[in-house]
């Protein structure tokens, strides 16, 4: 007798990364994941840790997208899909590694997830506000967290020697790692502190940060993989601007004549203008636009 029992649809079978990759983007899109950090869609997150969980080039996904996989070549990608639907953190939590353009950092819950439009702007040397890098012979990275602006600062600027800032005991733990991995030691000194209190009668030739700035009602509205970040590396006060206007009031007399800061404020641009309605910002373009990174020299900075 022939069972009127309906059996259960069978999975299609993932032969190929191409397979894999889009069972990827179905399965997070389904679980509506939340991105942003290294990645901003479904498809490029999938296509990221596959890469990663087969040890390719993460440049390299169109050649290989036909290649056939092995059963444990299919499980540890899908092992990673599941692990980043099921905890919600960030892939980079799950990797152990970011990038940000060719250079690659440790990372872990001890930081945030590199993530910079100053990043961007290093790739050509502050150009053209600094028109001669090799004039540049100290540099300052308040809020460090992992150390990657600060490793960027020197491959900017080969002459210069690095200060390093962070009131985190833990996120510096993790720039120590990444200076090391970078043989930076010698040229990135990292310190524990709250901004400038630790670097009295310093100056520099130009003071970087991607401070906390993100505002009281937005953290209250973060979804879980921005939660799984540090708070006090996220949280910047009611209107985002509590550790910036230290900066702003603080920054002139840890500058050299001619010296810039250089601070990132999310899309912040509006709040910014808003409480220092008096100094001159420039905000160059990234691909965030133009409200996200602003400039000040120290004579600008000054009353």
């Amino acid at each position: 007798m022939r069972s009127t029992e309906r059996r259960p649809r069978a999975a299609p079978a993932l032969r190929t990364l191409r397979d894999a990759l889009h069972h990827g983007v179905r399965r997070f899109r389904q679980a509506r994941l939340a991105f942003g950090h290294g990645t901003t869609n479904a498809f490029d997150e999938a296509a990221y840790l596959t890469l990663h969980a087969l040890r390719l080039p993460l440049h390299e996904l169109e050649p290989h997208l036909d290649l056939r996989l092995t059963a444990r070549q299919l499980d540890r990608i899908l092992k990673l899909f599941e692990r980043r639907i099921a905890e919600r953190k960030p892939a980079a939590y799950l990797t152990r590694e970011a990038w940000l353009g060719d250079f690659r950092f440790y990372v872990d819950e001890r930081v945030i997830v590199p993530r910079s439009y100053i990043a961007e702007l290093l790739r050509d040397d502050l150009a053209p506000w600094i028109a001669r890098p090799a004039k540049i012979k100290a540099a300052l990275d308040l809020c460090t967290g992992s150390g990657c602006l600060a490793i960027l600062l020197a491959h900017s600027f080969p002459r210069a020697r690095i200060d390093a800032v962070d009131i985190d005991r833990n996120a510096l733990r993790v720039a120590r790692r990444n200076v090391d991995d970078y043989s930076l030691a010698d040229r990135i000194a990292l310190h524990q502190a709250d901004l400038f209190s630790a670097l009295p009668g310093k100056r520099y030739d130009l003071i970087l940060s991607n401070p906390p700035y993100v505002t009281a009602a937005s953290m209250r509205r973060l979804p879980p993989e921005y939660r799984s970040e540090p708070g006090i590396a996220l949280a910047g006060g009611s209107d985002g601007l509590a550790v910036v206007r230290t900066m702003l009031s603080q920054a002139a007399a840890h500058l050299n004549p001619g010296g810039m800061l250089v601070v990132e404020v999310g899309h912040n641009r509006r709040g910014v203008e808003k409480a220092y309605p008096r100094l001159p910002f420039t905000w160059p373009e990234t691909s965030g636009g133009d409200d996200c990174v602003f400039l000040l020299s120290r004579e600008q900075l000054l009353p």
